[in-house]
């Protein structure tokens, strides 16, 4: 018996221990011992698996019989991980025993953590804007109730802070579109030479205002690759709308876009789509973050000009839709340039 148990044990694709009526460990198999450590075959349970809540399951489960599920944290120094514990009793020659398998929940965890994270982030998000307007309207409806200056002034705000949430949504059903869509690779042509055109003509005006100069590098002709339209203008507007909002007055953004050659990044051929500012730069701590949602690197300023926080997400995920690459990189003082590297087939 004690051989075919351990046989089953080991067997087990997940961490898995089987403890004898006298609470020592009756066999153990390699995943177990990777996480738990050498030499678990022989020892007290409690002497192996030192966290209290797991114990008191153990111990529960001998005295009852009854089936638990249990949490066992743990780290390797870089990283916390959960599994969730499987508590069953099994008879062991007629004797009660005890087997414990260890599924990594991390992922969900991490899951759990981020739509939670997510969640806050929306509804403060939101909360500043109808926080602003329902005290302008307040003092509408009081103090300001026949003051015209103060009217206007308040209902511009009004206006500003409107657009701001419609904005906030617009992204928000742009991301969530976006992620429903990213694992069904688009397929019809798009010639991207012409979009850049297009884009660098629609937001020309914008540029002149800020005091930006634009340049484009671009082959001649069309330049076709399978893709989603509206998606890739919206990538395009993403970028050079930040590099003109954030560069100051005074700067260049200048888009490139490569002819087909061989990209060792997609192991195939592609063209590689930049856009490249002039402006202060992104200090290297803030680069890895940048495509998280809501993470901003001057909050304040990017509210100020009108940013969601999201668009760089929405960039990220519309890229590996496409199954491209995306690089950022930055120097202070000097610039930043963004890199998009789309494959020329499906």
């Amino acid at each position: 018996m004690q051989t075919d148990s351990r046989h089953v044990v080991a067997a087990v694709p997940l961490p898995t221990i089987l403890i004898r009526w006298d609470e020592r460990v009756e066999a153990a198999n390699a995943e177990a011992t990777a996480l738990l450590g050498d030499g678990l075959e022989g020892r007290h349970f409690i002497t192996a698996l030192r966290q209290p809540s797991l114990l008191d399951a153990i111990e529960g489960t001998f005295r009852d019989g009854a089936p638990r599920l249990t949490r066992y944290l743990t780290s390797d120094g870089r990283q916390d991980t959960t599994y969730e514990v499987s508590v069953r009793p099994v008879p062991l020659e007629g004797r009660p025993g005890v087997l414990l398998t260890f599924t990594d929940i991390t992922h969900l965890e991490q899951a759990g953590q981020m739509r939670r994270d997510f969640v806050a982030n929306v509804s403060h998000e939101l909360r500043t804007p109808l926080t602003a307007l329902l005290g302008f309207i307040e003092t509408l409806r009081g103090p300001a109730r026949n003051d015209a200056a103060a009217r206007d002034r308040f209902l511009g705000i009004m206006e500003d802070e409107a657009g701001r949430m419609e904005r906030l949504v617009g992204d928000l059903l742009s991301l969530s579109r976006v992620e429903a869509e990213e694992r069904v690779r688009p397929i019809e042509p798009v010639d991207l030479a012409g979009l850049v055109r297009s884009v660098i003509t629609g937001l020309a005006p914008l540029a002149n205002d800020a005091g930006v100069t634009l340049h484009t590098d671009l082959p001649e002709g069309p330049l076709e690759l399978p893709g989603d339209a509206d998606q890739l203008r919206q990538v395009l507007v993403n970028l050079v709308e930040n590099g003109v909002k954030y560069s100051g007055r005074g700067t260049d953004v200048t888009v490139r876009l490569s002819a087909a050659s061989y990209q060792p990044r997609l192991r195939g051929e592609g063209v590689e789509l930049s856009v490249r500012d002039t402006g202060p730069g992104i200090n290297p701590i803030h680069i890895p973050r940048l495509t998280e949602r809501f993470y901003r690197v001057d909050s304040h300023r990017s509210r100020e000009m009108g940013g969601t926080g999201l668009g760089l997400a929405i960039v990220k995920h519309i890229v590996n839709r496409h199954r491209g690459r995306l690089r950022i990189e930055s120097t202070p003082g000097e610039g930043t340039t963004f890199r998009v590297i789309l494959p020329l087939e499906v």
